[in-house]
């Protein structure tokens, strides 16, 4: 018996060794483990599952059962606490943080409160609308008025060059209603009073035997109530463009400038004017309105409807500046457009109807939160809300990169609905106005399901992703370092050619030699996102960016290559041969063929029905999966074992997650105690 059992072995030894070497690789046995104990597994599942240690509860239901099975495990993925894990891993897969790639300067965020003090637009534009920045308007005085309230400035009567008979000019544009002496180029002190009993007032300057009367037009008259109070701004003596003007230039008795004494020798300043209500006009344009040099002039307040962002708390009624509470969309001196960032310093646009081209930082007396911070938030939590559902609906996965459904809440249904955010975000509305969910502004924990319009891909089209890869590049990129688990670099043992070579100097990326390894790639799955501008989340729509625009064509070849503003997207500059030929050109098209042309057309949803044909999906998942839940990669060993079964059986079931996730955790590699 001994000798036939030896037999046998020696006959099983020559089977294995007459067997074809992939046979062989194929017949890997799984070793034998050792199980973590059932309090143990459930506690790892439960974290694993649910990102919390199991209740009390749990562990007894177990115990009496005295396993854990596939339905406890099913039972465990229709919990709540179970989406918010898929949130979770799919905000770490997606890098879900467009604010590390959004430049938010807040020229259209407001100061204020809309009682005390007026919403007012006080960051840079200021400087452009009032003389200075942070300056905003007279909270104290009506725009409506401007001609019949108290006037702090009327001790330097005349307060403009001709007599004013409204406060608005002849399309409505608020006018000054009051100045200030702007500290960046004066220092002011305060007015001492005549007598130890009295309060010191500009008008105590109009008395000729004041040892002060000369300085009249430069007593600046601050603040109001108990605060008011009287100050002589002179030039600021500590710095070295202001110290040099010691000319003073009168007016009778009065000082009206202060000047430099030698203006040929080209000084950086050379004089400062008495400050008045009239405002310059820029290369004297009526309408395109300046501020003089030295002097903050301010507009009055109107009382408008509380703004979109208003709570229970906010008044029904609130002061606006009168500036930023117009409602134009364009400038109606110069026709220029209001809907773009250049709105907040144009004096004629304001912030629009419901104030909704500003934001406003959070005021706590009003539990008014940021709203900046929840429409970064909003943006953000977008494409995990569209995984999720995915997941929770048990589709198929890949539907996470196809799908046209998306959600809002109350922060982006104001947002496409009303138009907001003009000169932070450039965001295409996914769909028409009408078919945008409506979502109170303040309710942002309400999600709500709707359809977008053809061309959108699941998240690769959400403006998270579009704005956290802000080029077609890193779009690829991440795509493929999230979805197909690779990587762009040379090949082991490439090489460049010697510096004067010719191909060096080639402008196209997918043919210059050494970019070539990668750049034949990136290029032309780059064109999948050619319809979204770079650096936005703006859709560039054919029927208003065709392929080809002879305008910008012809500026091009007039040297114009602003061409208005009309032709960023456009080929406007030639450096090469193609280039040349390509001039008026959408920048998308340049260097592609017809083929890839298509890529532009399709959208990202093209480039995921090509990867699903390799199966590269399909494993990376699995490979992303597995990290996920066992906190570590594949061994190579693991990779033979599990990775091609693990990716077959995930197709199989129609690539749905959650099975994929249930084959994870019942793996032998799972529970084993290594």
């Amino acid at each position: 018996m001994l000798r036939v059992r030896y037999l046998a072995h020696l006959a099983s030894a020559a089977l294995l060794l007459a067997l074809p070497a992939s046979a062989q690789e194929e017949a890997v046995c799984s070793p034998v483990v050792t199980k973590v104990p059932l309090e143990r597994h459930l506690r790892q599942l439960s974290l694993d599952l649910l990102g919390r240690p199991p209740t009390y509860e749990e562990y007894q239901a177990a115990q009496a059962k005295g396993s854990i099975d596939a339905e406890d495990i099913r039972a465990m993925m229709t919990k709540e606490e179970f989406n918010a894990r898929i949130r979770s891993y799919h905000r770490s897969l997606l890098r879900s943080n467009l604010s590390s790639s959004l430049n938010n300067n807040q020229n259209s965020r407001v100061t204020g409160n809309g009682i005390a003090t007026a919403y007012g637009v006080a960051g840079n534009p200021a400087a452009t609308l009032r003389g200075a920045n942070g300056a905003t308007c007279n909270s104290d005085i009506a725009q409506s008025e401007c001609l019949t309230a108290a006037q702090p400035d009327a001790h330097a009567a005349p307060l403009t060059a001709q007599p004013r008979t409204s406060c608005h000019d002849e399309y409505g544009v608020p006018l000054a209603v009051s100045y200030d002496y702007d500290t960046n180029f004066y220092a002011c002190t305060a007015l001492q009073p005549t007598t130890s009993e009295g309060t010191a007032r500009c008008t105590d300057l109009q008395n000729t035997s004041h040892p002060q009367h000369k300085y009249l037009f430069f007593c600046d008259q601050r603040g109001s109530g108990a605060s008011a109070g009287a100050f002589i701004c002179l030039p600021d003596p500590a710095k070295a463009t202001t110290s040099a003007l010691t000319v003073e230039q009168m007016s009778g008795t009065r000082v009206v400038a202060f000047t430099h004494p030698n203006p040929d020798s080209r000084p950086a300043l050379t004089e400062l004017k008495r400050c008045t209500l009239d405002l310059e006009l820029r290369n004297g344009l009526k309408g395109n309105y300046g501020v003089q040099r030295g002097c903050v002039l301010r507009e009055g307040f109107v009382n408008k409807p509380a703004p979109y962002w208003a709570t229970e708390l906010t008044p029904e009624t609130v002061k606006v500046c009168a500036i930023d509470a117009q409602e134009r969309n364009h400038n109606p001196w110069s026709m220029a457009s209001c809907e773009t960032s250049r709105f907040s310093g144009d004096r004629s646009c304001g912030c629009g109807v419901g104030m909704r081209r500003c934001e406003v930082p959070a005021i706590a007396a009003q539990n008014i939160r940021d709203v900046h911070t929840l429409r970064v938030a909003a943006f953000n939590d977008e494409p995990l809300r569209i995984a999720e559902a995915v997941v929770q609906r048990d589709e198929p996965y890949f539907n996470i990169l196809t799908t046209r459904r998306s959600f809002v809440n109350g922060t982006l249904s104001s947002y496409f609905r009303d138009e907001q955010g003009v000169g932070v975000f450039n965001v295409t509305t996914p769909a028409s106005k009408g078919a945008v969910p409506t979502v109170p502004f303040n309710e942002s924990d309400a999600w709500v399901e709707y359809t977008r319009a053809e061309g959108h891909a699941g998240v690769l089209t959400t403006p998270s992703y579009l704005y956290r890869f802000p080029t077609h590049r890193a779009r690829v990129s991440h795509f493929y370092e999230a979805f197909l688990c690779k990587t762009f670099a040379p090949p082991t043992g490439a090489s460049s050619p010697a510096p004067e070579d010719a191909c060096n100097r080639e402008n196209n990326l997918a043919v210059r030699c050494g970019c070539n390894y990668c750049h034949a790639t990136i290029e032309p799955t780059g064109a999948h996102w050619g319809r979204y501008a770079e650096r936005s989340a703006q859709f560039l729509a054919a029927d208003q960016f065709p392929r080809f625009d002879p305008k910008c064509r012809d500026c091009a070849l007039n040297g114009d290559t602003n061409c208005g503003g009309e032709c960023s997207q456009y080929i406007m500059q030639a450096y090469d041969g193609d280039g040349a030929s390509s001039l008026g050109m959408l920048k998308t098209y340049l260097y592609r063929t017809s083929d890839e042309e298509q890529n532009i057309e399709a959208g990202p949803a093209l480039l995921v029905q090509k990867m699903l044909q390799s199966g590269d999906l399909e494993r990376c998942t699995v490979k992303r999966i597995w990290n996920e839940f066992l906190g570590r990669p594949m061994t190579a060993e693991e990779q033979r074992m599990y990775l091609a079964p693990f990716a077959q059986d995930f197709a199989r079931n129609g690539h749905r997650l959650k099975a994929l996730i249930e084959r994870v955790v019942t793996s032998d590699a799972y529970r084993r105690i290594d």
